[in-house]
């Protein structure tokens, strides 16, 4: 078994895809700050310096899993605003209106999900990206590393946010987004 690591922060409790930006798929623009944070490598808050105790972190990622929190979840996930739950999907094909279902069940209702869809951005079915859309859900589709830390950042800002991860393959090494944006 691979290990995952130490988690790097302290742990906490728990468009339409035709006319996008290269290497992204969504039905809603990002948020131009948004985009400078993540352009700057500025490391977001740690969690005892983060407004709500129940916010949602990825502190890192590797071709096993994720590190949520401070807890280790095995494969695809995918993460609502107070818990992570398995993801049954293997590839971005997997990815369907039903698989997306968690989404648009929730009360409050998420604003976005961030798609990660493993080392490449994937383009998703689009009648999977109108049924979001027809349901008030963005979606923003990226490769697994940019989705984590477009989460992280969207969950800093206060959104309403999920995310829907694919471990990126088997050569991908164990990165640390607090590291990495350090």
């Amino acid at each position: 078994m691979e290990d995952l690591g130490p988690p790097s922060l302290t742990s906490t409790t728990p468009g339409s895809g035709d006319g996008h930006r290269p290497g992204s798929q969504t039905s809603t623009p990002v948020n131009s700050s948004m985009k400078a944070h993540l352009r700057e490598g500025r490391r977001p808050e740690r969690s005892s310096e983060r407004d709500s105790s129940h916010t949602m972190y990825i502190d890192s990622y590797s071709s096993r899993g994720f590190v949520v929190n401070g807890n280790r979840v095995f494969g695809p996930c995918a993460l609502l605003p107070h818990s992570v739950v398995q993801w049954n999907v293997g590839s971005h094909q997997d990815i369907t209106e039903e698989s997306f279902s968690l989404f648009w069940m929730l009360e409050p209702r998420i604003e976005i999900v961030v798609v990660g869809t493993g080392d490449r951005t994937e383009r998703l079915q689009s009648q999977v990206l109108r049924a979001m859309r027809q349901r008030g859900i963005a979606v923003e589709v990226q490769d697994t590393p940019n989705a984590c830390a477009t989460f992280n950042f969207l969950c800093h800002e206060g959104r309403v946010t999920g995310a829907a991860l694919i471990p990126p393959p088997g050569g991908t090494v164990l990165t640390s987004l607090a590291q990495a944006a350090a």
